[in-house]
């Protein structure tokens, strides 16, 4: 009886060799299982080619395959061919119109200003980088629609992410596209915007991943010197920074070299988590310079990787220390387990300088088949690119706006000691409470799931938009601003400090 039961699910298998596996797997004892694959492997090899028709060796099944006249030797792609039966015969129908292109993994070099963007990585509903890049391919013909809503069935990826406002000189993305256009960096930028270009574009390994493959990167940071201004002079744009203020600074930007934990330098990282570890190679600045009745001075920082915010906290923190509003052994301290309160320096002036690739230049580069992943031939233009664009936002900028100074003012209300969740903004009153209580609130709501472990990369601008407008329709006022509602909320008094000598804290956001 048990041998006529096999028989007949062997039979029923047989004639279910076109349904899926997994629904009748419950009708099987595993070894049945791997008879019904072995069987589904053995099956396609019963079938042979007889010019234009697929018959197999039983006779049972004839399937005809109409090709291309462009390309009448080679099968297309699934996508553009589908079947019919009619009289127990199976014909596949293809679109004759359609070319299959083949793809080829390429490294293209970005440059780009990030003023008027909500950063580089693509978030519906708002106007990104990688947002207008996807539209330009699909208008150059290089992806479909598809590509620009999933651009990762392209295998798009991004070498680090670029918070809202923050430029880049070379940015890399890594993506597959056709390999029959003669000029891809032309045919992209021709549907681009000028504050946002392609340098150049580089065939790479058909596994490259320009994230994972990249070995450090660079950043840099654009500041006027009236930054560093002592506390006891008048922060105004006439100040010049002397010899002895600029080699201070060196020593404190050294003070990051190594492996240090910067859990207190980022937003929802714990001191016990190992991702908080991050290695600094290189961090100085260079010599001051006058642009546009300002002297200027460029912070460098080169390193493995970096969290969330790290680098503005590493300026803002090496400002503090060289006007004398905090002691210089804070980066020092910071480094332990205890949570500091530190600041987080504007973002005006934060560019991504080159994601380096010496890993893979150094493994294939050499192979006589890829090109290294290097941009000398195109320095001049890039050059030109951020004089234009990335540096002249910059300074028009600050010049106007004065970014900086604001943030200057803001600078002793933060204590840079062990921060105190329960006191932060105690005491503040007016406008500062308010914005205490809504960092409170954002700060209590926001997911750990969010920090993500990019460079540089956050969202945080467009949420705390998002909460305004939440909690200002939920009060049922939906025309009221942002600053409407600040005034609001800064009409209910806070209780005053009990100690009138206690610092007010408040968080930067």
């Amino acid at each position: 009886m048990y041998h006529i039961l096999v028989s007949f699910k062997h039979m029923l298998l047989r004639k279910l060799t076109n349904r899926c596996y997994k629904g009748i797997t419950s009708l099987c004892t595993i070894s049945e299982q791997l008879t019904y694959l072995t069987f589904r492997k053995n099956f396609c090899l019963y079938k042979r080619k007889v010019g234009d028709r697929l018959v197999d060796m039983e006779g049972k099944n004839e399937v005809k395959v109409v090709n291309s006249e462009k390309n009448p030797q080679k099968r297309p792609a699934e996508p553009y061919a589908w079947t019919k039966r009619k009289n127990n015969r199976v014909e596949q129908v293809v679109d004759e119109d359609f070319v299959r292109r083949k793809r080829r993994k390429f490294a293209l070099l970005l440059s780009y200003s990030g003023k008027g963007y909500l950063g580089m990585q693509r978030n519906p509903g708002f106007r990104t980088i990688e947002d207008d890049l996807l539209q330009a391919m699909n208008k150059a013909d290089l992806m479909n629609e598809e590509g620009c809503t999933c651009p990762q069935i392209y295998h798009f990826q991004r070498a680090a992410r670029t918070d809202k406002g923050v430029s880049a000189a070379r940015q890399v993305v890594s993506v597959k596209l056709p390999d029959d256009v003669a000029n891809i960096p032309a045919a992209i930028n021709q549907h681009l915007s000028e504050s946002i270009q392609v340098m150049k574009a580089i065939r790479t390994t058909k596994g490259f991943n320009c994230k994972t493959w990249c070995d450090s990167r660079t950043y840099s940071y654009l500041c006027p010197t009236y930054a560093f201004t002592p506390v006891d002079k008048i922060t105004t744009a006439d100040y010049r920074i002397t010899s002895e203020v600029v080699e201070e600074l060196r020593k404190i930007l050294a003070s990051y070299k190594g492996t240090h934990n910067f859990h207190n330098f980022t937003a929802r990282k714990k001191a016990h988590e190992d991702s908080a570890k991050r290695y600094i190679m290189d961090m100085t600045c260079g010599e001051p310079f006058e642009r546009n009745g300002y002297e200027w001075i460029m912070i460098t920082v080169k390193g493995q990787s970096f969290m969330l915010h790290q680098i503005r906290k590493m300026i803002g923190v090496a400002m503090a220390i060289s006007r004398g509003i905090a002691g210089k052994d804070v980066i020092v301290k910071a480094f332990n387990n205890e949570r500091f309160d530190l600041p987080i320096a504007p973002g005006l002036g934060l560019v991504l300088e080159e994601p380096h690739y010496e890993i893979y230049n150094k493994r294939f580069a050499s192979d006589g088949i890829h090109e290294g992943l290097t941009w000398s031939d195109v320095t001049n233009e890039i050059q030109k690119f951020r004089e234009k664009y990335i540096d002249f936002t910059i300074i028009d900028t600050e010049i106007r706006e004065n970014p900086m100074i604001k943030w200057l003012e803001t600078l002793p209300m933060h204590s840079f000691t062990v921060r105190d969740e329960k006191r932060i903004g105690y005491g503040a009153t007016g406008i500062a409470g308010a914005a205490v209580k809504l960092a409170k609130h954002i700060r209590e709501s926001v997911s750990d799931n969010e920090a993500e472990d990019e460079d540089e990369g956050d969202l945080d601008q467009y949420r705390v938009a998002h909460k305004l407008q939440n909690i200002v329709s939920q009060n049922g006022n939906e025309t009221a601003t942002t600053e409407e509602y600040l005034d609001q909320y800064a009409e209910e008094p806070q209780k005053e400090s009990q100690t009138g000598n206690e610092t007010t804290c408040t968080e930067n956001k």
